[in-house]
């Protein structure tokens, strides 16, 4: 069960992490880096924090790579920044939502430009017969 403050905490680590990787590092693996959400542990003191990358598969391993050799550094400054009792551990995964989301949308356009050719080849083969 997600409480607000789980919510809230998430969110402003969310803006937190996304102005660190902006502003404050400067590593050639890390690409460019979105962080699409972050999920607290009920205590506080754990976050799983979910990054995608623009790029290819290659492109991807590098920047992932990148961001969890950088995690306790991060940690560090969010530390400095924020105001919380305990400061959480960070576990970056990538997230691979919108791409997943775009093979799918890839698919369902394919399958109905599909189905509307078969429509189309049956009105032509009804009309022939008339």
């Amino acid at each position: 069960m997600t409480t607000h403050r789980m919510e809230s905490v998430g969110r402003e680590l969310q803006h937190e992490i996304s102005n660190i990787l902006r502003v404050d590092i400067d590593d050639p693996l890390i690409g460019f880096v979105t962080i699409t959400g972050v999920d607290m542990s009920p205590d506080l003191k754990h976050a799983r924090v979910y990054f995608s990358v623009l790029g290819d598969e290659e492109h991807k391993r590098e920047s992932a790579k990148g961001i969890r050799r950088a995690a306790k550094y991060i940690r560090g400054l969010i530390a400095e920044r924020m105001d919380l009792r305990y400061t959480p551990t960070l576990r970056f995964e990538l997230d691979e939502t919108a791409e997943k989301a775009q093979r799918i949308e890839t698919l369902l356009r394919q399958e109905a430009e599909e189905l509307q050719l078969e429509d189309e080849a049956e009105g032509s083969d009804s009309d022939a017969s008339e």
